[in-house]
Parts: C-alpha cells; sequence; structure tokens
C-alpha cells in the first residue's frame, strides 16, 4: 500500500483525485492521511467524497474512511468496468460541488474499461477554483484526445455556486493506444473567442462582460469574437470565458461573477490572464499543465510541454504522480516562472505489452 501524505505542497482536493486516478489505473492500494490539510475546512467534502465513491463504484473496489471531513482514507482498487453510471453530489449534502473535477478524476479509470462508458453528474458546473466544464470541453478534452483520450462532455442545466443543480452528460470511449506527445509549441494562433453567459439575471449582463473584455482586448491591438447567450439554470449566475485557439493547442481563462461584483470586473479578470498568457512563453496555460500531467504520464513514450508558469498545482501534482512511479517526471524551471515538463510515459495496460 502506498501512503499519500495530503498535506505536501498546495495541500488540496487535487492531491487527492490524481492519488485515486493512478491508483484505480495501476491496481495499487492507496492510503491518503492529511486530507486536505493546508484548506480553511479540511477533510472531504461533498465532491471528494462523491469523486472516492464513484471511482470505488467503477472500480468494484473497497473504501475505508469514506466520509465527511474524514482526513484518512483508504482504497484497495479492482478493475474498471464499463457502463451508465450516475454521480450526484447532493446525495452527500446538498451544495455546488465541482462535477469538473469529479469527471477529473473518474475520466481515467473509465478509459481502462473495456467498452463506452456514459455518466451524468449533478453538482456544480461554473464554481470557484474549479474547471468550468466550458474549459474541459474546449481545452482540456482538445488536449488529452492528442494523447489518445477520447471523450465528451454536454452541459445540459448550470449549476453555480452556492446553490448547484447542475447537470453534465459525459461519455468516455476505451483508450485502446495513447503515444506521447510534445505541446511545447503554439504554432500560428488561429483565433480568439468568447462566450459571456448569464442565468436567470437580464442579459444585459452578459452584454456588459462581453464588451468590457472586447475593449480590454482592442487597447492591445486584439480582437475576438465573443457569444452572449442565457443558459438555463436552478440560481443566478454570470460567467465568462476566453479562449485563444493555436494551430497545436488552446488555451482558456475564466471568471465568474457574484453579486456585488461588476461586470467589467468579470471580464476584466479574464482578459489580464488571457494578456498574461500570450505575452509569455511556452504552450500550455497554466491550469492545462497540471491537468495534463497524469495523461502523458500514462501514454507510451516520452512526452514534453512548456507553460508560461509553473503552479503549484503542477509542482504538486508531479509530487503525487512521482510517489507512484518514480523517476518519470522532470520539472525545468521555477514555480511561477515559464518553465517545462518532461514525462516518460508507462502506457496503459494493452500498450505496455505493445
Amino acid at each position: 500500500m502506498i501512503t499519500i501524505d495530503g498535506s505536501y505542497g498546495e495541500g488540496g482536493g487535487q492531491i487527492l483525485r490524481t492519488s485515486l486516478a493512478i491508483s484505480s489505473v495501476l491496481g495499487q492500494e492507496l492510503e491518503i492521511v492529511n486530507i486536505r490539510a493546508r484548506r480553511k475546512k479540511s477533510g472531504l467534502m461533498p465532491q471528494h467524497l462523491t469523486a472516492c465513491r464513484a471511482v470505488a463504484d467503477i472500480t468494484e473496489g473497497k473504501l475505508e474512511g469514506a466520509q465527511l471531513e474524514s482526513t484518512k482514507l483508504r482504497y484497495f482498487p479492482k478493475v474498471a468496468q464499463p457502463g451508465r453510471y450516475r454521480f450526484d453530489v447532493s446525495q452527500v449534502k446538498s451544495s455546488a460541488g465541482s462535477t469538473g473535477m469529479i469527471f477529473q478524476t473518474i475520466l481515467p479509470v473509465l478509459a481502462l474499461a473495456q467498452g463506452s462508458s456514459e455518466v451524468t453528474l449533478l453538482g456544480g458546473t461554473h464554481t470557484p477554483w474549479s474547471p468550468p466544464i466550458d474549459y474541459l470541453q474546449e481545452v482540456f478534452l482538445l488536449a488529452i484526445a492528442r494523447l489518445g483520450f477520447r471523450a465528451q462532455l454536454s452541459c445540459e442545466r448550470w449549476g453555480w455556486y452556492p446553490r448547484g443543480g447542475g447537470v453534465v452528460r459525459g461519455r468516455v470511449e476505451p483508450a485502446r493506444r495513447v503515444s506521447g506527445c510534445d505541446f511545447s509549441e503554439r504554432g500560428s494562433r488561429l483565433s480568439l473567442l468568447g462566450l459571456s453567459v448569464v442565468s436567470r439575471l437580464p442579459l444585459s449582463i452578459a452584454q456588459r462582460q462581453r464588451d468590457q473584455a472586447l475593449r480590454g482586448l482592442h487597447r492591445e491591438g486584439l480582437s475576438a469574437d465573443i457569444e452572449v447567450s442565457e443558459v438555463p439554470s436552478v440560481a443566478p449566475g454570470t460567467f465568462i470565458i476566453l479562449l485563444a485557439r493555436f494551430e497545436k493547442i488552446t488555451a482558456g481563462f475564466s471568471a465568474l461573477g457574484r453579486r456585488g461584483k461588476p461586470a467589467e470586473t468579470v471580464a476584466d479578470e479574464a482578459v489580464a490572464e488571457m494578456l498574461a498568457y500570450l505575452r509569455a512563453p511556452g504552450a500550455v496555460d497554466p491550469h492545462l499543465a497540471d491537468q495534463l500531467v497524469l495523461y502523458m504520464t500514462l501514454a507510451h513514450g516520452v512526452s514534453r510541454l512548456t507553460t508560461t508558469s509553473i503552479s503549484g498545482h503542477l509542482l504538486t501534482n508531479v509530487w503525487v504522480l512521482e510517489q507512484f512511479l518514480p523517476g518519470r517526471l522532470i520539472v525545468e524551471g521555477n514555480e511561477g516562472e515559464a518553465g517545462a515538463v518532461v514525462v516518460k510515459g508507462i502506457g496503459l495496460p494493452g500498450d505496455r505489452a505493445a
């Protein structure tokens, strides 16, 4: 059994999610202690407990210590089974727990199954400190597809913080062969795109977000095509996402509204992140970098990425993977600076025999 210290590095839920995923893929028994020790409220929250139960259901594995606010967990995975799954954060506790983070936990596990799987996730879709579903659709899934992982996502109903109530549908195909990939170059810039939305609020708020984003980009000599939309939800909310599409990579930058936060401020946050990316060297945006390394580790052969900023999340994720598979990941550069990660992947079970 491998023991992972959840207080390492950024000390959040990512340690738990990555550990559960790689443990399931390797069939490696796992113990996690000090779960989310560096968060204001430590232990398993509803989204984390839902992710634990999800991987155990998919692999027909066993959990010990899987309860709300638990700071210690043991997991005994078995073999991933394809099927139709439904995971609802509110069955643990009414909350806007991130469906995107749950999907990221189970995706590599379902990719091992000997057949396609369909997943319904209920909870938060656009919440603070988690990847919005649009980002997963437009950035993350496109990137891992280059490695050979095939999945789709759709958002039927948006779930805002703190109410939740979102509905997400996903489909994951079995990964027959995943190969290393070079994410070092952006290639030529193709377009700048965006989406500005509201739920149960005046559409003019989304229009103000769009207009402010366009003004911010225009000052830098840039133009973008930003769509405005009203989306279904059980509660009010606002959101904007900006996408920079290049020949070899797409980068994404988003911001959420909240009561008392001007629409212009929401737009400014997303624009500032996009401009920082466009001005810096590196191909992969900082959020995608920490999400990619797990899949690079599971690919056959060597993969490499460059990023505009090495984040604490990236360094923590690399550390977790190194506990299971030492000597396979090398980080080039310092936290907060542009850098690179080189990974010697193990290949999925079928690939290792190839």
